[in-house]
């Protein structure tokens, strides 16, 4: 079977590496000519709006998926005319605009931050009186690893605000008070069946994760289970194939929507080491229409990301329970190069193991930009 991924960064690379094992080949589409899978198949060189390009893209492949949910709508359905698209472009639209995305929570019952749509400088004010301070400002499009949003603390910042994201479809969202950041994943398959991962704790820095462990800390059988309806409801909603990953608020024993992600996502990068079958295995299953792996997890793991430049190679690899993922990317100050995965027995040898991937990430990478 033949395989067409829109989109050619580290998480291509790593579906593509997980594939291989299953007699999967593929094809890229991809931008740019130094992209992490350069060498793991072939590569289409094209935007991704160039609808001529598509042709040769599309020839021969069974399916097409995406790792950048960004791909223009336009070309997931002119892809869609001629061949299976999975997940469906319907579920990309929906993620691509955070108002639409927040409707769609909201259709089903799945809570989020209170929110207003922003489409001029008039209205930023009023909105802010209706949610109060703080709160945040966001693009509807094209905001990710903490890009495209302003905290407003105060009224003197809203000018500078507006000057700095206005002209564009914006939202504005209260601020939560979350006791802490959680993502749960998931994975449907073409016949409607669903496994889930645990959830997952996540830390941010500079607006890119960080840290994240799994199963995370002190998690009760309700809460796995409130989260796992809510994506379960939304995988139904959207008749949703491959993996989808939710982010959550942890507010007391209640949980928010932040936003969704219709693709292998970073905070389950854990899953190559520390799960039965990874979240990247599990996608190409899904839309392959192949039966689904397990999720259950191999002991306790955490994931720490690198950022800005790698520690050294021998240094990772000296830690026990440690497994580096370089993804052949130039080092660049806030480019994400790589993660370490920490696999351990019980939660004390994880933070112990964790603690030294840390120490030596903090003294290689200058981090954000």
């Amino acid at each position: 079977m033949k395989v067409g991924i829109l989109g050619g960064g580290q998480l291509g690379r790593m579906l593509a590496l997980e594939g291989y094992p299953l007699g999967l080949q593929f094809r890229f589409l991809e931008p740019f000519p130094d992209a992490p899978v350069c060498g793991l198949g072939e590569v289409i060189l094209a935007p991704y709006d160039d609808l001529e390009a598509l042709e040769p893209f599309a020839r021969g492949l069974d399916l097409v998926t995406y790792e950048f949910e960004n791909v223009p709508i336009g070309t997931a359905r002119a892809l869609e005319a001629r061949l299976p698209v999975l997940p469906p472009a319907g579920a990309l639209q929906v993620a691509q605009d955070r108002l639409s995305e927040k409707q769609a929570f909201e259709a089903i019952g799945i809570p989020t931050a209170d929110y207003v749509p922003i489409h001029q400088r008039g209205e930023l004010d009023p909105a802010a009186a209706r949610l109060g301070l703080p709160a945040v400002l966001k693009t509807r499009r094209w905001g990710y690893d903490g890009k495209g949003q302003v905290v407003l603390r105060t009224h003197a910042e809203m000018d500078a605000a507006w000057e700095r994201l206005g002209g564009r479809p914006l939202i504005l969202e209260r601020l939560v008070p979350f006791s802490r950041e959680l993502s749960i994943l998931g994975v449907r398959g073409r016949g409607g069946e669903t496994r889930f991962y645990p959830l997952v704790e996540n830390e941010h820095r500079e607006g890119i994760l960080h840290l994240s462990i799994a199963p995370a800390p002190v998690v009760t059988e309700a809460l796995q289970h409130k989260a796992e309806s809510y994506l379960q409801s939304l995988m139904e909603r959207l008749e949703y194939v491959g993996v989808l990953a939710l982010e959550l608020f942890q507010e007391g024993d209640h949980l928010l929507a932040n936003e969704m992600a219709p693709r292998v996502h970073n905070s389950g990068h854990w899953t190559l080491d520390g799960a039965e079958c990874s979240q990247f295995e599990n996608h190409l299953r899904a839309v392959c229409g192949f039966p689904l792996g397990s999720t259950a997890p191999l002991g306790h793991a955490g994931m720490v990301n690198l950022v800005g430049s790698p520690p050294p190679v021998e240094r990772i690899l000296a830690i026990p329970g440690a497994r580096l993922h370089l993804y052949d990317k130039a080092p660049r100050p806030g480019r994400k190069l790589g993660h370490v995965n920490v696999v351990a027995t019980g939660p004390a040898e994880l933070r112990e193991a964790l603690e030294r991937v840390e120490a030596e990430v903090s003294g290689a990478s200058p981090g954000g930009p």
